[in-house]
């Protein structure tokens, strides 16, 4: 009788241990059936919002620069509507595939993004613009490595934080292994060099390793050497401190490394409360270079004034909100990691790029996400919201 009944609960002791294992491993469980959270619509379509009104501002702010150049005022819109179009598939893989499933990924793709960025540092594979050998050549496309290697640093450092929960109080398996390849990475960067985004880059590992857990001590005082080695990375030469110092005497720098930001603070401070007009930017008529890239937000702040700004800033302010709820609400560790990795990546980026248009921060070059021109950045910022939407669809 007792072998009987043993038979008769092994089934059920199988079941109750298959369920005790889906609740460990959420991976595991078979696709929820239930609606997604409201955070989850709220998110899609403040990335929706982004990605429109930016690809409205690229049209505005090249229009004229593209007659001018390649006979036609819609080329870089073109260009840029064929990037949004494959950034929306990379989306759609990163939401549709299940977060996790990357883990097994991280090694290969981190592989790639190092790989990228050594062979941009050849000349027969680099093109050099603005003094910084960023851009690798594709047949008529460019793609910036920095890019790829942001969601490839971001996927290997929350995937170790997450798979050594318990070893956080130990910096050498923790701390130490993300710091290890951030400093290849970071090397690689300032060969280049682009300062704007090794800045994004640590930011990105700093911030994932303190919502993971590190040690308060060992996380400080690394972020004080960091920003040391960057401080004088950027005054090592007179060209690059002249640069980075312009910004805090724009007056007497007007006539050369402060140009941009004096003429795009002009077009800021003229578009009033509801600005010039969509479309009427007197900026991009050959008074402010590049005013479809980083500095789209002065042409922006022009034609839609006061009130463009707040939606944009607003927009910006809502993204980070959603994202740090989807990371609260998070049912595993690496999901909230990555969330929380993401949206730091994306708000400080913002930040930096809408400090330096506006006076208030050294000019980088960084892009504003989801709004400048630029096609690689769009493309993996794009594919780092279909992670975030994929993590948000999933909480609870």
């Amino acid at each position: 009788m007792s072998g009987a009944r043993t038979t008769t609960l092994d089934p059920a002791r199988r079941r109750q241990q298959m369920a005790a294992a889906k609740r460990r491993h959420p991976s595991a469980r078979p696709p929820s059936r239930r609606p997604a959270p409201a955070h989850f619509y709220a998110l899609a379509i403040v990335i929706a919002l982004l990605t429109l009104l930016g690809l409205v501002m690229v049209q505005s702010a090249s229009s004229i620069t593209a007659l001018v150049s390649e006979g036609s005022g819609w080329v870089y819109f073109r260009r840029q509507l064929l990037w949004a179009a494959l950034g929306m598939v990379a989306l759609l893989v990163g939401l549709k595939v299940p977060y996790h499933a990357w883990r097994r990924l991280v090694g290969p793709i981190l592989l790639v993004a190092f790989a990228l960025m050594v062979l941009v540092l050849f000349p027969s594979f680099g093109k050099s613009v603005n003094g910084s050998r960023a851009w690798l050549t594709i047949g008529p496309f460019g793609l910036q490595p920095a890019e790829v290697m942001k969601l490839a640093l971001l996927l290997y450092t929350a995937d170790l934080m997450a798979r050594r929960e318990h070893l956080m109080n130990n910096v050498r398996m923790t701390l130490w292994p993300a710091l290890v390849v951030l400093g290849g990475a970071g090397t690689l960067i300032m060969l280049q060099p682009d300062l704007g985004s090794g800045i994004v880059l640590v930011a990105i590992v700093l911030s994932v390793a303190f919502i993971a857990g590190s040690p308060m001590m060992p996380l400080g005082s690394t972020t004080a050497l960091i920003g040391f080695v960057g401080l004088m990375f950027a005054l090592g030469s007179a060209e690059r401190r002249a640069r980075w110092t312009a910004f805090l005497h724009l007056m007497r720098h007007r006539d050369d490394e402060s140009f941009q930001v004096v003429q795009g603070i002009v077009g800021i401070a003229s578009g009033g409360i509801t600005g010039v007009g969509l479309g009427a930017s007197r900026l991009k008529w050959g008074w402010l270079p590049e005013a479809h890239t980083d500095m789209i937000f002065a042409v922006l702040a022009e034609e839609l004034g006061v009130v463009g700004v707040v939606v944009v800033c607003g927009l910006f302010v809502a993204l980070g909100l959603l994202g740090i709820s989807v990371a609260l609400r998070c049912p595993d560790r690496f999901g909230m990691l990555l969330a929380s990795g993401i949206t730091a990546w994306l708000l400080v980026q913002a930040f930096i790029n809408i400090g330096g248009v506006t006076g208030l921060l050294p000019l980088t070059g960084l892009t504003l996400p989801f709004v400048s021109f630029g096609g690689s950045s769009l493309l993996v910022t794009m594919a780092a919201a279909g992670l975030l939407l994929n993590v948000a669809r999933n909480t609870r």
